[in-house]
């Protein structure tokens, strides 16, 4: 990279040295530095080669084996410019997260020397051990072969001194072992129906795009505090500690002023993310203490999935440097807000049309209301499928917990929309349709210029709430990977406009005017999907309640909640809209109940060693103090005196004594209750069984532990508290 548009700094301690933008450097002059992008293919491939790229990227034509040889050779030649000596495969397991095995470009050169190589057979396709990867039973351990295959819509990137090829992942047999190959095929699901809905309103339309701007909320830790915490380390979040007197009672943390060290990681993962072409674009304290978020600029599905993956990896690469560790749990901390992922999610043609945006004539605005209803439809119709996509281990802390949507799926539109759509359900025709995208409003004072008002509020306990040009997905957990939802969502519009569709040309062939079938097919879906519209206070017991009489999913179980992918209406609209079959279904139903049980177990193991080991001891020895010194008040003073002044210590002694002896019962009944649900067979039920007889421990032995954290001497307590973890000095 050009010693003109970097310099390199001292990071903290004396730690490896980074580069930062030289003094004048504008982001426009790196960003995308390390991205093998379409201004870099220009400079690198021919133009036929490039041409015919850009048809794979833009219009999906095939890519044989011979241009893939001529992209190699360009990509090679630009990566090792750039100092890379080593490639990988960048892919997404199913494990949330994303797998590299990197190999060099140094191949022998048959004379006893090495030649830098990489052909086209190398980036279009590897083999990585399939086995170790969760596969719900797909594969068997001892039949180890996987494929990994290039995805060209999503630009290889440099990242230290390797090429990143992001790809798919798929089995020897060719299921599905990752997230991208789903949500590729969701992807392609609801441009092709969402394109040939559009055509009953522009011919011109060839293509639709599914858009994704997430923002990223997460906690920064002391790297020295958390190396401190084993429950941290191992689970990363506290399954013990008592609240900090001062938490974000006073709300004076949301959108406050940086703290100077906070401030210098993000400038660092702002430059880092934009030599990787990642656009963020907001940053800023969010509610709890120690709590921040990162948003971007919004990008095409595919690449925003694969954008933020990796700009969660680069997030904890960045905070290393400044000392700091990154906590994307959705719950790392008792008693103050956790973390989610909103997912703001949008449809926009090939013309520059927003499909989830008002229109400026009744046509334009009947088309908007065609998607706009036909993704109301889709989500009451599947609300326990969307509900499924999100559900975690971790998500469940934060769902329903007054901070976060609830677990119950229901969609927010604002009293302007649903004015129109009642005013629809009510009338006879489409060609008042008046939908405002903004008004103005002024204040009393004459020098604040005109506000522009939505034509919604926002509604922070929706899950599913319309923010006036697009629809954001709130319930998606922060360390989760977005393509969950993003299949799942996608899915499910491609299905229900493939059936509006069906529904409208019957309408048509028995002689219904056009605009007159689409607003009977509408008006019916306006008044069947009005169930999952609700504009209230979602973290109410009422809104439970009528969820209930509305019958929506109220399952808050996780184990349950994942039963939906494999509901007969589930499994029609993935297999039909060719985006799982069957058998992948099941098996990354395995694999969820799998994970579910691992992730509860582990906090069980990590919770009982740290009671047993930590908690219990410097009990006990804070306890002998208050022995030892209730034995020379006694050997002091009188009986009536040593009543009066040993009162105090008699009664922590007896206290500590009561809640260690009820932590080591509760300790011994979790390891009996987990040798009993080990044993079990099928991991739907051994996940179950987690859910319903192990997790209740963690917090009944979590509760006496925080009782003794206030009893025990400070200087004892062997774990860094609330108040020293929560407060970057």
């Amino acid at each position: 990279m050009s010693n003109l548009r970097f310099k390199a700094v001292e990071a903290a301690s004396g730690r490896k040295a980074v580069e930062v933008p030289a003094p004048g450097v504008k982001t426009s002059d790196y960003f995308g530095s390390y991205v093998f992008d379409r201004n870099q293919m220009r400079k690198y491939l021919s133009k036929e080669t490039f041409k015919l790229v850009m048809d794979a990227i833009d219009k999906g034509v095939p890519l044989d084996r011979n241009v893939a040889n001529h992209v190699a050779a360009g990509m090679r030649m630009w990566a090792m410019e750039l100092g890379a000596t080593h490639y990988t495969h960048w892919f997404q397991p199913l494990t949330d997260g994303t797998a590299e095995k990197h190999d060099t470009f140094a191949e022998l050169d048959g004379t006893g020397g090495v030649i830098e190589e990489f052909t086209g057979k190398l980036l279009a396709q590897q083999e990585p051990d399939a086995s170790s990867f969760p596969s719900g039973g797909i594969r068997n351990t001892f039949e180890a072969r996987g494929y990994t295959a290039w995805d060209p819509s999503s630009p290889a990137f440099i990242v230290d001194d390797t090429l990143c090829i992001p790809t798919i992942f798929i089995s020897y047999t060719g299921e599905a072992l990752d997230n991208k190959l789903p949500l590729l095929k969701a992807l392609q699901a609801v441009d092709r129906a969402a394109t040939v809905v559009c055509k009953y309103f522009n011919r011109d339309v060839k293509k639709v795009h599914s858009y994704l701007g997430w923002e990223q909320e997460y906690f920064l830790v002391d790297e020295a505090l958390y190396a401190a915490r084993p429950d941290l380390v191992l689970t990363e979040r506290t399954l013990m500690g008592h609240e900090s007197s001062k938490n974000q009672q006073l709300e004076d943390q949301y959108f406050g002023a940086i703290p100077s060290r906070v401030s210098a990681f993000m400038r660092d993962l702002e430059f880092e993310s934009y030599k990787l072409g990642i656009p963020v674009k907001t940053r800023h304290n969010e509610v709890a203490p120690n709590q921040f978020e990162v948003a971007p600029i919004y990008e095409p599905v595919n690449l925003a999935v694969d954008h933020n993956l990796l700009l969660m990896a680069t997030m904890k690469r960045v905070a290393e440097r400044h000392q700091f560790k990154v906590l994307l749990h959705e719950k790392p901390f008792k008693g103050i807000n956790g973390s989610g992922k909103h997912n703001n999610w949008s449809l926009g043609t090939d013309t520059g049309i927003n499909l989830l945006g008002p229109g400026k004539n009744a046509a334009e605005n009947l088309q908007f209301i065609t998607f706009m209803v036909n993704v109301l439809q889709a989500v009451y119709k599947n609300n326990a499928l969307l509900k499924a996509s999100i559900a975690t281990a971790n998500n469940a802390h934060r769902l329903g917990a007054n901070e976060a949507p609830p677990a119950i799926i229901s969609v927010f539109l604002g009293a302007t929309i649903s004015k129109v759509l009642d005013e629809l359900e009510n009338s006879t025709g489409t060609s008042n349709i008046k939908v405002v995208e903004k008004t103005g409003t002024r204040l009393s004072l004459s020098h604040i210029p005109e506000i522009l008002v939505d034509n919604t509020d926002r509604n922070r306990t929706s899950p599913f709430a319309f923010t006036g040009n697009r629809f954001e997905f709130r319930a998606v957990g922060s360390s989760a990977n977005c393509a969950s939802a993003m299949t799942a969502l996608n899915t499910v519009v491609a299905y229900q406009l493939l059936q509006f569709k069906k529904e409208v040309d019957e309408l048509i062939t028995k002689g219904e005017k056009k605009e007159d079938a689409i607003f009977t097919i509408l008006r019916r879906y306006i008044i069947e999907s009005k169930p999952i519209r609700f504009d209230g206070n979602g973290y109410s017991d009422e809104w439970k309640t009528e969820a209930k009489k509305r019958k929506l999913d109220c399952e808050t179980s996780v184990p349950l909640i994942f039963d939906s992918y494999l509901s007969k209406q589930s499994v029609q609209l993935f297999t039909e809209t060719d985006v799982l079959t069957e058998k992948e279904l099941h098996a990354r139903n395995e694999v969820k109940w799998e994970t579910y049980t691992k992730k509860i177990q582990i906090e069980a193991r990590v919770l009982g060693d740290l009671a047993m080991n930590h908690i219990i001891p410097v009990a006990t020895k804070y306890q002998g103090i208050l022995l030892d010194n209730v034995s020379k008040i006694k050997s002091v003073f009188d009986a009536a005196q040593t009543k009066t002044l040993a009162a105090q210590d008699l009664a922590l002694i007896v206290e500590i004594s009561e809640r260690v002896n009820i932590i080591k019962a509760k300790v011994d009944e979790m390891i009996e209750a987990r040798k009993v649900a080990n044993k079990i067979e099928n991991e739907r039920e051994k996940a179950i069984a987690y859910s319903t007889r192990i997790f209740p421990f963690l917090d009944e032995i979590r509760y006496h532990i925080d009782k003794l954290e206030l009893i025990v001497d400070n200087e004892m307590w062997t774990l860094p508290k609330y108040r020293e973890l929560l407060f970057i000095r």
